[in-house]
């Protein structure tokens, strides 16, 4: 097993160690982003956007503000949130639509959230280093989102 393998699984450990025996979404999504932004190098937003209905609204985070309605079409996380799919880009000012919520964010990954069979939203991390996020990182994310939605 390769130390981020180890890495990942021990902080999805630790999220659902947070977030098990609490039954509110916003506390254990602030919970969980807090523990990304303090655990992860190299990034400078963690968080979620959530569906209200019509498009994704700004959820509990942490980093630089950002911004608050994102179109479902649009933008790395709406494309995710559409397509319901892992977007991991390497140079977000290549990515055509991409949302230039923080100008210091050069790479991102972007998993969406179920509760259930229904999507709830995206979970979002972004980076000021180009290509920050490698197939490893996907995968560990995605353990941890796995483990979060079965807490939700």
């Amino acid at each position: 097993m390769d130390s981020k393998t180890e890495f990942y699984a021990l902080l999805s450990r630790q999220a659902v160690s947070l977030i098990e025996n609490e039954s509110n979404l916003i506390a254990n999504l602030a919970n969980v982003s807090a523990l990304l932004f303090q655990s992860l190098d190299d990034i400078n937003w963690a968080g979620f956007y959530l569906d209200d209905g019509e498009e994704l609204v700004l959820g509990p985070f942490q980093g630089n503000t950002a911004c608050v309605r994102i179109p479902y079409q649009k933008g790395v996380c709406g494309s995710a949130f559409s397509h319901k799919r892992v977007e991991r880009i390497a140079d977000v000012h290549l990515f055509d639509g991409h949302i230039a919520c923080d100008a210091q964010s050069n790479s991102e990954i972007v998993l969406p959230l179920y509760k259930g069979e229904k999507l709830l939203g995206v979970l979002d991390i972004d980076s000021p280093k180009i290509a920050r996020f490698d197939h490893h990182d996907e995968t560990g994310l995605t353990l941890l989102v796995n483990e979060l939605q079965k807490h939700l």
